[in-house]
């Protein structure tokens, strides 16, 4: 009985003692917060273009709702053109491309070309399939198809959400495309836990049908929120899913008619290091250099003596090999830069003015590069090894996979240089495959002179990248120089 008795006081000693001490204790670090201000602002908004684009569809509305900000106007290529010197315009095609376009204000048929970027807005990802309802061992889950070359692995044990298009019933009895963007968790893909697979830190090998399927509820869970079916959606797909799809658009669920939705991870865009220097996020290929196109354009000055016509292509389906309607291997660009000789000069040979036009024109392909990885610098060729914060690579390949040439590689090295601004390059080791972009399939579609550059990243293709947050401004001040400087450089150099 003594011995308890002393065990009761401890005890009631103990308490007052903790409490005491988590009162009064500094807990370092509890009241922290980031201070951005030395961070340069194209960053910053950087990551807001980030965080607001889920999707290839919202990375173009986004894209949309800036460069009407800026004063472009929205064309449609259902319709006629009206086209004016000066003038800014854009159009979208399928809701995941995006062409603007700038009129210079000297531009002539006859003498003037095409000062063009083009970039792309998909990223690898996972994509509900068309019937996605499965349900397994007491769990509902959701069927995904792998898109693009992914670095699957990565997707494990993430926090995931999903976003995209769904084609919407309206009152009159049309359909509307409409945006969605759920950020809540509603999925996850867990891996196995270490007990039940020993050799998992040896060698993560998984099967992408049936180890990749996102867990969405318990059944339990399900049946005790038991919700109204609706039309042939609710069939194919979990009726959870389908009326919180409808809840956030604030919608009918048998309105809801076919969707198109990619998984991305909830967690946010943000600086990163212990000086705020890198950029951390999901998509940074190739949203990275979809947003420094897109900002270039709309900051570039001295439009009224451009000879020439500035133009931003903002693609879908890279990722995938660009052989889509709305990819780069479409008639998208072709057709137009058609329609703008024919629409600024009805009564000229269209062809034989555009085929004249492309002489006088360049593409900048503008897709993200490796950054020399430090655990890694082997895989890198020994002079080749770009770095953050030190400009926008301009990539090379002799067998074409990079359609830069010396012609292409000297016209923007004197462009950065009048600007002072960094470049490096890029060449992949021998013994190493090479990527490509977009750049080789419209330099050969257009015939047009094109040099591929793009601003230094790691971890690329991962569900999460890294990029340097100086080069997001590097990246902006090269292309608007590039708009700007073009024509000017161009005319001082001959080859053919």
């Amino acid at each position: 009985m003594v011995g308890c008795g002393l065990l009761k006081q401890f005890s009631r000693s103990f308490k007052r003692s903790n409490s005491l001490s988590s009162s009064t204790a500094t807990i370092v670090g509890s009241t922290h917060k980031v201070d951005y201000s030395t961070t340069n602002k194209e960053a910053l908004d950087f990551l807001d273009f980030l965080n607001a684009s889920p999707s290839p569809f919202h990375a173009v509305h986004e894209a949309s709702v800036r460069l009407e900000k800026a004063g472009f106007q929205k064309i449609s290529e259902k319709h006629e053109w009206n086209l004016k010197k000066k003038g800014k315009y854009y159009f979208t095609r399928n809701g995941s491309s995006l062409v603007a376009f700038v009129i210079g204000g000297e531009y002539h048929v006859d003498k003037g070309g095409f000062s063009i970027v083009g970039a792309h807005t998909d990223s690898p990802c996972l994509k509900v399939k068309p019937v996605s309802k499965k349900e397994q061992q007491g769990y509902l889950e959701v069927g995904v198809q792998l898109y693009g070359g992914g670095i699957w692995h990565t997707w494990f044990d993430r926090d995931l959400g999903i976003a995209g298009r769904v084609m919407v019933k309206q009152a009159d009895g049309s359909f509307r495309h409409t945006l969605v963007d759920i950020k809540k968790p509603i999925l996850r893909v867990p891996t196995l836990a270490i007990h039940l697979d020993g050799s998992v830190n040896d060698a993560f090998k998984f099967n992408k049908e049936t180890h990749m399927v996102p867990i969405l509820a318990t059944a339990a869970k399900s049946a005790l929120n038991e919700l109204k079916k609706g039309n042939d959606e609710t069939d194919k797909h979990h009726t959870a899913l389908i009326h919180l799809l409808s809840n956030k658009m604030n919608v009918d669920i048998d309105q809801i008619h076919d969707f198109e939705l990619c998984l991305f991870d909830t967690q946010a865009a943000t600086l990163g290091g212990i000086y705020d220097e890198f950029i951390y996020s999901a998509r940074l290929d190739n949203l990275g250099m979809t947003y420094c196109s897109l900002m270039a354009l709309i900051e570039s000055k001295n439009i009224q003596e451009d000879k020439n016509i500035r133009l931003i292509s903002l693609f879908d389906n890279e990722e995938i090999g660009s052989t889509s309607a709305h990819g780069a291997n479409s008639n998208l660009l072709p057709s137009t830069l058609e329609r703008i000789v024919a629409s600024i000069k009805p009564s000229v040979n269209t062809k034989l003015a555009l085929e004249k036009a492309i002489h006088k024109s360049m593409l900048v392909s503008a897709d993200m590069a490796h950054a020399v990885h430090p655990n890694y610098a082997e895989k890198y060729e020994e002079n080749h090894r770009p770095q953050m914060h030190k400009g926008t690579v301009i990539k090379i390949n002799a067998n074409q996979k990079y359609a830069t040439t010396a012609a292409t590689s000297l016209i923007l090295r004197e462009i950065a240089r009048q600007r002072s601004i960094p470049i490096q390059e890029f060449v992949v080791r021998n013994d190493s495959p090479c990527g490509s972009t977009i750049g080789p399939m419209l330099s050969a579609k257009l015939g047009l002179r094109t040099v591929d550059v793009g601003n230094p990243q790691l971890s690329m293709h991962s569900i999460r990248e890294i990029s340097g947050v100086d080069d997001v401004k590097h990246g902006i001040d090269l292309l608007k120089s590039f708009f700007e400087l073009f024509p000017e450089i161009d005319a001082k150099v001959f080859i053919d």
